[in-house]
């Protein structure tokens, strides 16, 4: 049986490790829900050390790869994965956006200068725009009060569902090293997401609010600084993956389905 080590098993984690068991991996992980203590640094080399496969969804911290800084040396040898963010990619007003760009103009540069480091040890990097699925939807805004729409009629973002990420992780398992991006196939505002969740559940709108409104909080006016369209034609190519929600409509339709019942 191969043998997959999470760094960080969260939300987009725990899907890959569904998937992964599911497909007949041992998957062993550190985080909340994991099965290592990532200080244990004798549990997690000895883990290494038998690993098949490598991914980690650990972000920056203090300007700096966790993971890297304290496994680097532990890494070459097998598969490598990284859970990396379109947010390298900076605002490009609006345009469509692959993976020969340059990254690390924006806001996000601990987290492109890790995308980096991960690229150098010859793994996959997985550029991820905003992601979405069950528990962790617009339908989960509306119901929490922290939906917003705002009037910015222009403002474009890519998105990708959950399990659509998992999927391309096991398909890239005989792929060669790079970045990949990964989204959907229609870009789209904000507002048009949170209005198809409002039309399917029936929960209320949130108001239409300017970008300076001081409702709106700072990290939210920081996400809306940045437009762009993700292309993921590569990923379509060297992997074979083509996205089971192609839109935010299936995807949310889904989702209302198995909330439902």
């Amino acid at each position: 049986m191969s043998t997959l080590l999470i760094f960080g098993l969260g939300y987009t984690g725990q899907a890959i490790a569904t998937l992964f068991r599911a497909a007949g991996w041992r998957v062993e992980a550190t985080g909340r829900a994991g099965t290592l203590d990532f200080g244990d640094t004798p549990a997690i080399r000895a883990t290494l050390a038998r690993a098949d496969a490598v991914l980690s969804s650990v972000p920056p911290a203090d300007g700096a790869d966790p993971v890297l800084t304290r496994y680097a040396d532990a890494l070459p040898g097998r598969w490598l994965g990284y859970l990396s963010s379109t947010g390298v990619y900076g605002d490009c007003a609006g345009a469509w956006v692959d993976e020969t760009a340059p990254i690390g103009t924006g806001r996000r540069t601990a987290r492109a200068a890790a995308d980096l480091a991960w690229l150098a040890l010859g793994a996959r990097t997985f550029r991820l725009p905003g992601i979405y699925g069950p528990s962790r939807s617009a339908f989960d805004r509306l119901r929490e009060g922290r939906a917003h729409r705002i009037a910015l009629p222009d403002q474009i973002f890519s998105r990708v569902h959950v399990s659509d990420i998992a999927r391309a992780i096991l398909a890239a398992l005989p792929a060669p090293p790079g970045a990949y991006n990964l989204a959907d196939n229609l870009p789209a505002p904000q507002n048009a997401v949170i209005e198809e969740a409002a039309r399917l559940s029936g929960l209320p709108l949130p108001p239409l609010l300017s970008i300076d409104d001081p409702r709106l909080p700072p990290a939210s006016r920081a996400f809306y600084a940045e437009n762009r369209r993700i292309a993921h034609g590569k990923a379509r190519r060297l992997l074979g993956w083509e996205p089971e929600f192609p839109t935010y409509r299936e995807g949310l339709r889904a989702i209302w389905r198995q909330e439902k019942g």
